[in-house]
């Protein structure tokens, strides 16, 4: 396969070139090399699944006198997420900025390694300041995970699947939410490990992981839609050629013709004025459509997947090291969610089934506030009903991703997909963690209900937005949803 980097920046303008490249990575029939794809880029979710969830069970442990920490299981789940989720918001912006000019192969192998290092010092964790400054540091990484794997896929993806590859690449976050909550229960059983040791066995073994997941992402190729919009033109064709000759010889059979060809203005990067300008001025109806979609989920996911761990324990009186067996039954369902529904993104469309998702989430959520408030529910049954609701809001808060990065421009890709993330996340994932913390502190169930419903209402109107604004882009080309900046003329009106 062809090199994808180049150790020469290329100038501010390069010239105009024509090329079929779109075009021929869209109509490629799925094949081993879209497989290899999906592993690279898709298992760094399972980390951040893996990550998440061991925080959210080891909270109980980590307050506990023994552990090695002076921090109170409040603070793990308001003050740490909270300080997570920032980091994550400020990693998204900062890196997101620097995948648009240097390129997402690069940043996608510098976010994983800051993750990594900054898990492997909260594993080190000796103060509680110290476990906070390395929360947000982790958080970086990953936030800048966020925009350069998404603006990947869907530039290496062909349209066809697109969708439901989206999907399920972020969804597979719940398969990391699985092996932590299963983790999280061996790690915290004191016959196997002390106190103050299994908590930082988990977070070591994820850094591990992670270890085996830089490995494998090293044959994930650039994006050949960035090289050729950056001046590495020559690079790009040759990828997508060697590309085609592996598909060709893995089916037999030769490739159809790309149905056309684009014509560009090659430059190197673009300022943020014109990414503000472009994403707020021209599709000011999509900009409105993220932000909820974001917010939405943000706030369901950030405030009330930390803390599931604190409910159980507090209003069940499960036991902290047994909390992880009833978040693997919950994980279970969000990631069927994407793996189920995923292919009806594609063939029903996005609208349908964004706004389907968002909106039974919501009601459902309700109704589950409704039977908590009112003390019908035991620990299995608030884990059911908290299964199913989540089985759509996962599919839903995945589609979150798969809209931003797909309805602006190329140019733009990644940092609109950073910004969307960090406001959308900033607005939900940060006062989420810390209202719902203090609510489920207060051991009083009214104020749990009260956290369930203000999520499911964000929800529900995330579902209505999306009625009304989301755009069809099944089965598209990117370039067809929106044309990159370098060809496309000022329109009077958002695009649909």
């Amino acid at each position: 396969m062809a090199s994808d980097s180049s150790p020469v920046p290329v100038p501010a303008t390069t010239g105009t070139v024509t090329t079929a490249v779109p075009a021929r990575l869209d109509r490629l029939p799925w094949s081993r090399w879209h497989w290899m794809i999906v592993i690279g880029l898709g298992t760094v979710w399972i980390l951040d699944g893996l990550e998440v969830t061991i925080v959210g069970n080891v909270a109980g442990r980590l307050a506990e006198e023994g552990s090695g920490l002076d921090i109170t299981a409040a603070q793990v789940t308001g003050v740490a997420a909270a300080l997570y989720v920032a980091g994550a918001c400020s990693g998204a912006l900062f890196f997101g900025w620097l995948t648009d000019r240097y390129g997402r192969k690069r940043l996608f192998m510098v976010t994983l390694a800051v993750y990594l290092g900054a898990t492997a010092m909260t594993a080190l964790s000796f103060e509680s300041w110290w476990f906070f400054l390395f929360r947000f540091l982790t958080g970086f990484g990953i936030g800048g995970e966020y925009a350069a794997i998404n603006s990947a896929i869907d530039e290496l993806i062909p349209s066809l699947y697109r969708g439901r590859v989206d999907l399920v690449i972020n969804g597979s976050y719940w398969l990391g939410a699985i092996g932590g909550a299963l983790l999280s229960v061996v790690m915290l059983d004191t016959d196997i490990f002390p106190e103050n040791l299994g908590w930082r066995l988990s977070f070591a073994l994820g850094v591990v992981l992670g270890l085996v997941v830089l490995l494998v992402r090293r044959h994930v190729p650039e994006s050949p839609r960035w090289q050729f919009i950056h001046g590495r033109s020559k690079d790009a064709e040759e990828l997508v050629t060697s590309v085609e000759q592996q598909i060709e010889r893995e089916k037999g059979e030769r490739l159809p013709p790309p149905a056309g060809e684009i014509t560009v203005h090659q430059r190197r990067s673009i300022g943020f004025g014109l990414i503000a300008r472009t994403v707020f001025g021209r599709y000011p109806r999509r900009a409105f459509l993220g932000l909820s979609l974001f917010i939405g989920q943000a706030f369901l996911y950030n405030a009330i997947t930390f803390g599931f761990g604190t409910i159980l324990t507090t209003f069940f009186d499960v036991p902290t090291g047994n909390t992880g067996y009833y978040f693997a039954v919950i994980a279970a369902g969000n990631f069927l969610g994407p793996l189920l529904l995923g292919k009806l993104f594609d063939t029903l469309g996005r609208r349908i089934m964004i706004s389907s998702t968002y909106l039974l989430s919501g009601v459902l959520l309700f109704g589950t506030a409704w039977l908590f408030d009112r003390g019908s529910l035991t620990a299995t049954t608030m884990t059911a009903c908290w299964c199913v609701v989540l089985f759509f809001a996962s599919a839903g808060a995945s589609s979150a991703y798969l809209t931003v990065s797909e309805v602006f421009p190329m140019e733009t890709r990644a940092m609109a997909i950073a910004f969307f993330y960090a406001l959308g996340t900033a607005a939900g994932g940060i006062s989420g963690p810390l209202i719902f913390a203090d609510l489920t502190a207060s051991g009083v169930v009214g104020d749990t209900a009260l956290a369930f419903r203000i999520g499911a209402a964000l929800m529900c109107a995330a579902g209505i937005v999306a009625v009304f604004l989301a755009v069809k882009a099944e089965r598209r080309s990117l370039e067809d949803i929106a044309e990159p900046l370098s060809v496309a003329k000022a329109a009077p009106a958002d695009s649909r």
